[in-house]
């Protein structure tokens, strides 16, 4: 049980946007731009950053949304997310996701924690400025999202088809409501 009155059986974060949505919209955009803007990162790919973010912080509800929006957007589905929040180090991906979610874990821990050697393993990896750029902030948004979404005791539907379901809006609609041609 939240520890306000949200006044909405919306769960996790849907349920805060309803009780301020002046909050939403800007937080809203912030995940549009991150999640789904021009990339070379795929949008799973920056799914998966955000949902092993978010594992990282126990956040349920963030990280079961996350990794079925992931799951959506990457061809290798839910088994590869659920072998990449497990164990980043042992999943079947490309070097440079691998260094960039190393960064990413750095940062939440603290983003003091990224190191000049997290920045050359990327860059000897393939990763721009860019990327490197964008998973920082990433990470950083995503401990915030998470510490919102813990810090009111929202709550988490138990049920995957809900976080599924949730997958194909983003996926259709995006963050804010307004498809977009993917472009990553």
């Amino acid at each position: 049980m939240p520890h306000i009155t949200l006044g909405s059986d919306e769960p996790g974060i849907r349920g805060l946007f309803r009780y301020r949505p002046e909050t939403a919209g800007p937080l809203n955009e912030l995940a549009e731009v991150l999640l789904r803007g021009d990339s070379t990162l795929s949008r799973g790919e920056r799914e998966l950053i955000a949902a092993y973010v978010s594992g990282l912080n126990q956040c349920r509800f963030c990280c079961s949304s996350h990794s079925a929006f992931a799951a959506a957007q990457l061809p290798e589905g839910a088994a590869l997310v659920e072998e990449v929040c497990a164990d980043p180090s042992a999943a079947p991906i490309p070097a440079k996701l691998r260094a960039l979610l190393a960064i990413a874990a750095a940062v939440q821990q603290s983003g003091r924690n990224v190191t000049g050697e997290h920045v050359a393993a990327a860059r000897a990896a393939g990763a721009t400025d860019r990327e490197i750029h964008d998973t920082v902030l990433i990470a950083a948004a995503f401990c915030m999202y998470n510490r919102y979404v813990d810090g009111l005791a929202t709550v988490a539907p138990d049920d995957p088809a809900a976080y599924a379901r949730a997958a194909e809006q983003i996926v259709a609609v995006g963050y804010t409501g307004t498809a977009r041609p993917a472009t990553s």
